[in-house]
């Protein structure tokens, strides 16, 4: 009885070992997919903070420039005295050149 239940220990181990060796089989194929997904989120993630990196530069050169534009716009503003429409100026046009046709 003896040999019988090692016989059936042994076969038990047999079979268990099987089991383990499939179960290991497929963590470790679980993993590499695990692995492999982690890989394609980080480089995601990379070009992301990349893409990210561009559009902050892009933000600062475009803030600088309408600061620029800002400052142009309020020299200019500035350096006119008196503000005339393109109407009234050919209307003044006209005028001058009625007047200087007399004189003439």
């Amino acid at each position: 009885m003896a040999e019988e239940t090692k016989n059936i220990l042994e076969e038990y181990k047999k079979h268990t070992d099987q089991k383990i060796d499939e179960v290991k089989r497929h963590f470790d194929v679980t993993r590499e997919d695990f692995d492999g997904k982690v890989a394609l989120i980080s480089e995601q993630y990379d070009s992301i903070q990349e893409n990210i990196e561009i559009v902050k530069n892009d933000i600062k050169t475009t803030k600088n420039d309408v600061a620029i534009i800002k400052n142009d716009i309020e020299i200019i503003k500035n350096s006119l005295k008196k503000k005339v429409d393109i109407e009234d100026f050919e209307a003044l046009e006209g005028r001058v050149r009625a007047l200087e046709a007399k004189i003439r």
